[in-house]
């Protein structure tokens, strides 16, 4: 007992919904790695992708479950109520991605009788990592913004969205990165710096969240969320418009898929990932933009 009559664990740690959504994540990551060190194995940056989420996602639920039982986390320079709904977030969608990636890169439908058992194991791999998705996916619905609930901004539909941009927008750089020629004209290389930009300020908006450092701003928050992705908006629709004619239109580029072109090492397969997670951005900034004005008149007409 501390010195206010209190408990030093936190019971609700462990017997409360979320505890047991933390439980799960962390039994499913483990068993994840074990079958993964054991026999399924993991090769080139595909598989190492792989194996960092897994690593990456378990060691920090690992981390917040500690904190959270042993209370731990007051201690901490943070806010961690935006900090817990953001990392559930942003697991999902990285145990989501590597859901995908794994089976299509490690599963065969044809191999040899004597790699049999690491299918097998590679099977086992792939449907415990599609089934933890749904814990931290309970998670981030545990520990929304519910109407009338006073809570952190990473909890609400627009501080959750920031995530999601943030990572398409890591999915966007990985193409860009793999032989997507965007060099080649000062078009696409303005689609560049518009993605480099949008995300920059993302991550800011984010990392001042989860510190907890928006109230030091000397300008409102919720003002520069609004405007700034109002901005983003406007950037992202260019880049949509830009991207496809330089990359696909038949002056700059190719409108079919060459046939010569190797798989996952084809700029035209990169080209065509960028131009679509461009249009899946700039629909997930134009909704976050509805979401941020939502708030500010909530906000506003509650003073």
């Amino acid at each position: 007992m501390d010195s206010h009559g209190g408990h030093y664990l936190n019971k609700d740690a462990v017997l409360s919904p979320l505890g047991a959504a933390r439980i799960c994540q962390m039994v499913l990551g483990c068993t994840i790695i074990a079958l993964v060190s054991h026999s399924a194995g993991y090769s080139a940056n595909y598989g190492t992708f792989c194996m960092f989420v897994w690593c990456f996602c378990f060691t920090v639920t690992l981390v917040v479950f500690t904190l959270d039982i042993t209370r731990l986390h007051s201690c901490m320079p943070i806010s961690w109520d935006n900090f817990t709904v953001a990392f559930a977030m942003l697991a999902t969608l990285m145990y989501i991605t590597a859901s995908v990636v794994y089976p299509v890169y490690f599963l065969q439908t044809d191999y040899a009788e004597g790699d049999y058992e690491v299918q097998i194991y590679r099977i086992s791999v792939t449907v415990c990592s599609s089934v933890c998705c749904f814990p931290y996916a309970v998670e981030v619905f545990l520990t929304r913004a519910k109407p009338g609930a006073v809570v952190g901004y990473m909890a609400t539909v627009s501080g959750l969205l920031k995530v999601v941009q943030g990572f398409v927008a890591c999915i966007i750089f990985g193409a860009l990165a793999n032989d997507s020629e965007y060099n080649q004209y000062i078009a696409t290389q303005y689609c560049v710096v518009v993605y480099s930009l949008c995300f920059s300020v993302t991550v800011i908006v984010i990392v001042l969240t989860v510190s907890g450092r928006t109230s030091a701003l000397r300008f409102p928050f919720d003002r520069f969320v609004v405007v700034y992705t109002f901005f983003a908006v406007i950037l992202y629709l260019s880049t949509v418009l830009i991207w496809p004619i330089f990359s696909f239109d038949k002056k700059y580029g190719s409108t079919a898929r060459p046939e010569d072109c190797p798989r996952g090492e084809c700029p035209w397969d990169s080209k065509l990932v960028v131009a679509v997670f461009t249009c899946v951005n700039m629909v997930l900034y134009f909704t976050d933009l509805v979401y941020s004005q939502r708030i500010r008149f909530v906000s506003s007409s509650a003073v």
